[in-house]
């Protein structure tokens, strides 16, 4: 940073929490979601952080002692889109130098190395077709936003630079029916060096699931060595920011 100048983030909010999502499901961690985002998902559950950002901008100092106090020894920097901005880095840097574990939630759109970015978790999450706005979304009237939408998920080459660079890393698709199967296994053609071990199915969702409703998930997860993924937060806490 220039002399002078105090490295800020735009934040949406940050809470202690339990990880809900992915390999370190149930680890109590500190949350700090970034807000903006370069991507707009129809279903997106923290619009406050893509659709319509909120927040104010803090201090990498801040935000990194304000995690530490939390008194628990994971991080998860999510967004939004974390990745957008290059303060993520002087952060991410600050959270190692204090002994803390870090996540870092990213679609994958964007590469920064880990000569520059302090990750122990790389959790990818390349869109499918499903995630774009409708052509009907009230928050998209022009359809610009699908446009981009589109455009910027198709280019998997940041994915594969960051699976290349970082060995602790997995592949979480979000799913809402099984026509997505087949576009997760082209994605995954495209792609290289990964494990199936690390190919996590996501059911989309703001609410807890009904009995069987997941179970097309669970058989695909078995027949392909993959994962299911459940959303433990939403279960234990609904749909709630702060959570």
């Amino acid at each position: 940073m220039p002399d002078g100048t105090v490295a800020t983030l735009p934040i949406a909010e940050t809470f202690r929490s339990i990880q809900g999502e992915g390999v370190l499901v149930g680890v109590p961690s500190f949350f700090i979601r970034v807000s903006g985002c370069n991507l707009r998902c129809g279903w997106c559950d923290t619009p406050y952080a893509s659709w319509s950002p909120e927040g104010r901008a803090r201090s990498i100092d801040e935000l990194a002692a304000e995690a530490t106090a939390s008194g628990v020894g994971h991080v998860v920097l999510t967004g939004g889109e974390p990745m957008l901005f290059d303060a993520i880095e002087p952060l991410s840097g600050q959270l190692r130098a204090r002994g803390m574990h870090i996540t870092i939630e990213t679609a994958g759109t964007i590469h920064r190395g880990p000569d520059r970015l302090a990750c122990d978790l790389m959790s990818l999450s390349p869109k499918l077709a499903s995630s774009a706005p409708s052509a009907d979304d009230p928050r998209d009237p022009d359809g610009r936003w699908r446009a981009r939408h589109e455009a910027t998920r198709h280019d998997l080459a940041p994915v594969q630079r960051l699976i290349d660079d970082y060995l602790a890393r997995q592949l979480k698709f979000v799913v809402t029916s099984p026509a997505d199967l087949d576009e997760i296994d082209e994605v995954l053609d495209r792609l290289t060096s990964w494990s199936p071990s690390e190919v996590l199915l996501m059911p989309e969702g703001v609410v807890a699931p009904a009995p069987g409703q997941h179970d097309w998930v669970i058989d695909a997860c078995a027949h392909r060595g993959w994962r299911y993924c459940p959303r433990v937060h939403i279960t234990l806490f609904g749909n709630t920011r702060g959570t």
